[in-house]
């Protein structure tokens, strides 16, 4: 189960720099797709996981867009998501620059809150949940109710990374931060310092670098991976940390060990890479049997990790996913 805020991504790639005061800069590649929490939901329910979001939705052209890909398109449930007239759906600008990207948003606060929305919460193996400094009582409910907790944490604006934004993981079972962010919030001075450092917090912690991999550790175990990132072509990184998170989820719920989640975890993420956006980009199970089918018999030291998709993926018959286009609303031909 999720909740937190659909936005309207519109993502642009190929450009040559990033706009600079008074110019005008033209880019090769545009994409829109519904993102925020809209990027784990579509990447959970590719891997054929039963996912349930908790949103409000604009009652405009934006948020019928999103509403109907999240729903009819990608068959994510929003029994508890509602549409409010009057409030217009947030709006994200991706700037896709030196396989990095910058992000200008636009919104205000939902007219609901996550809890109003599910009181009570359904029935669920896990929730993953965007933490900041409010507490939802939702997710304390369903940790009740047997729940497994993953967590992760935005950009702090003010970049004071307040520490005890750390003391509301506590019954949490899995956090993902990036690098800047778990180093931010530790004060270490590198990702496996804070990856340690958060592990006395939460049982299992895995810090997303990027292009570069992930680094995780498991308290309970004593056990840590150490993963590093693909070569793939980049198109727009866009949402990736999301993809990478349903890839940790599955594997989670699977009962795989550490090293196959977190290499999971992270070739999901790698394909997200090279399509636009966070939701759409993210890869299906024919995706991923593509690629492993192209570079599985390669003896390649950083494939050995992924091995265990021989017995794990398709042979054949999987279906293939829509990516993001670049408007929204094409009217069929009447």
């Amino acid at each position: 189960m999720l909740s937190g805020t659909v936005f309207l991504d519109i993502i642009f790639t190929g450009l040559p720099q990033a706009p600079a005061a008074g110019t005008e800069v033209w880019a090769s590649g545009l994409g829109s797709s519904p993102g925020g929490v809209a990027n784990l939901a579509v990447a959970l329910s590719r891997l054929r996981l039963r996912t349930g979001l908790a949103a409000a939705f604009g009652e405009d052209v934006y948020g019928d867009f999103c509403w109907d890909v999240l729903a009819n398109q990608e068959h994510v449930d929003l029994t508890y998501s509602r549409r409010f007239y009057g409030w217009h759906s947030p709006l994200t600008v991706s700037m896709a620059v030196n396989r990095d990207r910058s992000m200008v948003t636009h919104g205000h606060p939902a007219p609901i809150t996550a809890d109003e929305l599910l009181t009570p919460p359904p029935s669920t193996r896990a929730c993953f949940v965007h933490v900041d400094l409010h507490e939802d009582q939702w997710v304390r409910t369903a940790k009740r109710d047997g729940a497994l907790l993953f967590a992760d944490v935005g950009w702090d604006p003010t970049e004071r990374w307040e520490p005890r934004m750390l003391q509301q993981l506590a019954g949490y079972d899995v956090f993902m931060p990036n690098a800047v962010e778990a180093v931010s919030y530790t004060r270490c001075d590198d990702v496996k310092q804070a990856a340690n450092a958060l592990a006395e917090v939460v049982p299992v912690v895995v810090v997303t670098r990027g292009g570069h991999g992930a680094y995780a550790v498991d308290a309970g175990t004593g056990e840590e991976v150490d993963v590093p990132g693909l070569n793939v072509a980049a198109l727009d990184p866009t949402g990736a940390g999301d993809v990478f998170g349903a890839g940790f989820v599955y594997g989670t719920l699977a009962g795989w060990s550490l090293s196959d989640r977190v290499h999971f975890a992270n070739l999901c993420a790698a394909l997200s890479v090279q399509h636009f956006g966070g939701s759409l980009s993210a890869p299906g199970w024919c995706d991923l049997a593509a690629w492993w089918r192209h570079l599985g018999r390669r003896d390649d030291e950083n494939l050995r990790g992924y091995g265990f998709l021989n017995d794990l993926l398709p042979q054949h018959g999987c279906a293939t996913v829509r990516r993001a286009s670049a408007t929204i609303g094409l009217r069929g031909v009447p």
